[in-house]
């Protein structure tokens, strides 16, 4: 019996209790990505686990706290609970037509783009994990976020060390520990009120808390990772009950396959990573199985990541992924006219330069290429996805190495700005009405606040 074939046919008051005990099973007292409870409870200052002092990015130290199950501590007890706020002012160098969202403006739009309350922690030196639950202040709406709960154990085989651990997560890629595949990439906040790209690979977040995954992965002699993951996607009202959208994309038929390998060494002060991952999904789209066909996904992907700390502290990050997904639309041909075949290739790269682990200066790439298809990109004067541009940001953490106010609160503030050089496949003109990929440049500035 496939996972996926359990939960549907389990009554739905059952498929509530089974993800909220799986979300609670492992807590107890501990940190989450980027909180303050991390720095109490490890010992060490937010800079020890993450770059710029404020997460995600993690340092090689906060890539083995994750690896190990989030066990890690220096006191025996803390405070179980963390939370974080987002806000930002967003304007873009074109005016919207109407509102960019129910209750905003047309433009220079202040907003709480989110609240989240933190559960986490290690349990004894062999489990741990984390559950985040977002308020999002655009949609003015409560759901649950990311969930990574864990079990690990070490054992020597052949006189090398090897890690082995479980998670049970609810993204493809909340489980990785580095920040190159997107649910951890670059830019590490952003507003639902900006404009962003016509299209994405299906790993790249299309997935994100409309699933369960569990994965099983190796960490042999801290340089070899080897991860094998199945998806599965809850009931419709399970989903809604957790504030998720069941319908997009659709319902996965059986269960989704991920894999992940990748390879890390250390230069002294240097870390790289070079590492491949894939994921395969044959999903019903809008969990409409009428023509009893799927749309099947095939995402190949390599990423690569360098830092290195020198020695005034001052810290250098790059980040690159590559992705090509194939799409066989066999259920979307029959329901919408779509072609029967698309693909997508998606780069991003990114590098940042942080001053004393505090003061940052980051800029990414990003370019994103595809089929041309009348009806999934019906805004596009040539009915394609392309997008390409520039972000580039300032930010700066002063708190993040454990100082005043001390390691109860954080806070991260920054500009973003975001150049298109192409969207939906034109420089210019590319709906067809005069809009101008440029006219989507938008700038930011955002507050960042954990406690």
């Amino acid at each position: 019996m496939t996972p996926s074939f359990a939960l549907r046919n389990t009554p739905d008051f059952l498929h509530r209790w089974v993800i909220a005990l799986l979300v609670l099973a492992g807590l107890a007292a501990g940190p989450a990505h980027a909180v303050p409870n991390f720095a109490v409870q490890t010992g060490q200052p937010c800079q020890a686990c993450h770059v710029g002092g404020l997460g995600p990015q993690l340092t090689p130290f906060g890539r083995e706290f994750k690896l190990n199950g989030y066990t890690m501590r220096a006191v025996d007890s803390n405070v179980p609970i963390s939370a974080m706020a987002i806000a930002s002012y967003t304007r873009t160098k074109k005016d919207a037509a109407g509102s960019v969202a129910p209750g905003f403006g047309a433009n220079g739009n202040i907003a709480v783009d989110q609240i989240s309350l933190f559960v986490a922690g290690g349990v004894g030196q062999h489990f741990g994990g984390f559950a985040q639950a977002t308020y999002d202040g655009v949609a003015r709406a409560w759901a649950w976020d990311n969930l990574d709960i864990r079990a690990i154990t070490h054992t020597q085989i052949a006189g090398t060390d090897v890690l082995f651990g479980t998670t049970l997560h609810n993204a493809p890629g909340v489980q990785d520990v580095w920040n190159t595949l997107s649910a951890w990439g670059f830019p590490y906040t952003d507003s639902a009120l900006a404009p962003g790209a016509p299209a994405a690979p299906l790993i790249n977040g299309g997935l994100a808390q409309g699933v369960l995954g569990a994965s099983a992965y190796a960490w042999i002699n801290g340089q070899f990772y080897l991860e094998a993951a199945g998806y599965w996607s809850p009931a419709a009202s399970t989903l809604s009950w957790l504030g998720a959208d069941p319908y997009a994309p659709g319902n996965i038929h059986g269960a989704a396959p991920y894999g992940r390998l990748a390879f890390s060494h250390d230069f002294g002060s240097q870390n790289i990573e070079i590492g491949a991952f894939g994921l395969w999904a044959h999903i019903y789209p809008g969990r409409d199985a009428s023509t009893g066909m799927t749309d099947n996904y095939a995402d190949l992907g390599l990423d690569a990541a360098w830092q290195w700390t020198l020695a005034s502290g001052d810290v250098l990050t790059a980040n690159a992924r590559y992705t090509h997904e194939k799409q066989t639309l066999n259920a979307s041909e029959q329901l919408f006219g779509t072609n029967a075949t698309n693909t997508l290739t998606d780069i991003h790269a990114d590098a940042s330069y942080y001053v004393h682990n505090k003061y940052g200066a980051t800029v990414s790439w990003f370019d994103t290429t595809g089929s041309a298809d009348a009806t999934l990109y019906a805004d596009s004067r040539l009915a394609k996805p392309d997008t390409s541009g520039f972000t580039f940001q300032l930010d700066a953490t002063p708190w993040g190495d454990g100082g005043l106010p001390g390691p109860y609160v954080n806070v991260r503030v920054g500009v973003q700005y975001t150049i298109y050089t192409k969207f939906a496949g034109e420089t210019s003109n590319f709906d067809g009405n005069g809009a101008n990929a440029s006219d989507n440049n938008t700038a930011r500035v955002f507050a960042w606040f954990a406690f």
